[in-house]
């Protein structure tokens, strides 16, 4: 099979303080088609593992496309976004024929004048391959399905779990229904429909837990070939921000009532699978005074994977003010501060300014006497994708009366205890570990804490919703509105 290979990754945040562009794609990741070794970097994204395997396996031929992914910030401008859209249709253009396009997407990307970026941009795919070729995209599942999207005739298949595990088993999934599609063995029906809420929903615990192997259940009755639970992501301010139930059927079946009876049982959900977000003192007590062993504490509202700055210092000013000690917190993202206790060396003691530094979401910005505990610039903790590996950046450790504090340059979000240990941090001389993440920490945290917690604290992705000024919803959504 041609099959060819192409991606535009950006989770917007409608809120965040930080703008995107062109620049924040060459900082994550851009692979251009003409550029060497194009093909090699494409299939070291870790997004494309398990299509790309199962692909490798039937001998397909892989064609590459741009890939572009950034961190999750604001809206692109909408040049940048036109230009990124190009290029890739110029890229699929230059591989045809193809067999079958497999794409990795976001689903809640945002541009100006563009409230779908995906929906456009499958549309135009749509338009250069005709009718026939089959289309497929991986979403993440904080996707923000829209009509536009389903109404392209691509394949969606977006992952179940949150955190996202599963990503390698969904590309296999798309890529054996692209093949059969492209063989004339299938057709498919898309069947979808809007589920009015968003939120937080971590699927490692009850009530997600039995929700997922409920959609995996769903996926063996006849006719089934795959079914996705969209969360919407809450910190996007258009009409499709929203949860959404979407499965696909062989033509023949129609899988209205399934789709219906799992978006009922998802709104039923709402309240019991939200995570709890405490008081940031009140997380804080209940952290504190939980029984032995080591204590996550997540800063969720700080959480670069949604678009926030990842420099706030609220909870690091409360940990200073009660005079905790045994205390880990990271990652700060603070290039200034970095590069300063990088001068200065391991072991060197100096005042430093910390965090604070984007806006008013980030708190103010603490001065404090600091030890020097490490300093690398090769540091890497485990991905979002298992197996992958994500550079730190240049970071630094710093001890700030009982807190070790991990500094980097690279804004991410905390996703496996590597963040720490990498910098020497031994958690398990820890009572408390403060991870700038909403939900993906927990794939590496699970196994070594004793309790989680989550904090709402100040920030861009503060879960208090009613407090964001949106204009473009969809109402009434939950929780904005009663059910």
């Amino acid at each position: 099979m041609r099959l060819f290979l192409a991606g535009l990754v950006h989770e917007t945040n409608s809120f965040s303080p930080l703008p995107t562009s062109l620049q924040s794609f060459r900082e994550g990741v851009l692979v251009r088609c003409g550029e060497e070794r194009a093909l090699e970097r494409l299939v070291e994204q870790p997004v494309f593992g398990g299509a790309l395997q199962a692909a490798r396996e039937q001998g397909d031929l892989l064609l590459p496309g741009l890939f572009a992914q950034a961190e999750p910030s604001g809206p692109l401008p909408r040049h940048d976004y036109e230009a990124l859209r190009a290029d890739l249709l110029s890229d699929l253009k230059a591989a045809m024929p193809v067999d079958a396009v497999l794409l990795a997407l976001h689903g809640a990307m945002l541009a100006e004048g563009y409230p779908d970026c995906e929906g456009d941009l499958l549309q135009a795919v749509r338009a250069l391959v005709g009718p026939d070729v089959p289309v497929g995209a991986l979403l993440d599942l904080h996707c923000n399905l829209s009509p536009a999207m389903v109404d392209s005739g691509a394949v969606l298949i977006a992952c179940k779990e949150y955190p996202h595990i599963d990503y390698a088993e969904r590309g296999v999934e798309l890529h054996g229904l692209l093949r059969r599609m492209a063989r004339g063995e299938l057709r498919l029906r898309a069947q979808w429909q809007r589920v009015p809420m968003v939120g937080i929903f971590g699927t490692t615990v009850s009530p997600m837990r039995e929700f997922v192997q409920e959609l995996h259940a769903a996926e063996k009755q006849e006719g089934i070939c795959t079914v996705s639970a969209l969360h919407g992501f809450p910190w996007s301010d258009t009409e499709f921000t929203g949860a959404a139930l979407l499965a696909y059927s062989q033509a023949e079946v129609h899988a209205e009532g399934l789709v219906d009876q799992l978006a009922r049982q998802f709104y039923a959900l709402r309240e019991r699978a939200s995570s709890p977000r405490m008081p940031m003192d009140a997380a804080l007590d209940a952290a504190l005074s939980s029984g032995p062993g080591l204590v996550v504490l997540a800063d969720s509202a700080d959480n670069p994977g949604g678009g926030a700055a990842c420099d706030s210092t609220f909870i690091l000013r409360a940990l200073l003010e009660r005079d905790v000690q045994d205390v880990a917190l990271g990652m700060i993202w603070d290039p200034q501060a970095v590069a300063i206790a990088m001068s200065a060396g391991v072991g060197a003691r100096l005042s430093m300014r910390v965090g604070g530094k984007v806006g008013p979401m980030s708190g103010d910005p603490l001065d404090v006497e600091v030890q020097v505990l490490a300093c690398r610039h090769d540091a890497t903790q485990a991905g979002l994708v298992p197996g992958s590996r994500d550079p730190l950046g240049v970071a630094v450790a710093l001890r700030i009366g009982g807190v070790d504090v991990v500094l980097n340059s690279l804004r991410q979000q905390v996703f496996s205890p590597d963040c720490f240990t990498e910098m020497g941090v031994d958690l398990t001389a820890k009572r408390l570990v403060v991870v700038k993440s909403t939900q993906h920490f927990r794939a590496g945290f699970d196994a070594l804490s004793s309790a989680t917690f989550y904090a709402d604290t100040p920030g861009s992705l503060r879960v208090n919703l009613g407090e964001l000024p949106y204009r473009r919803l969809q109402r009434p959504l939950w929780p904005l509105d009663a059910a």
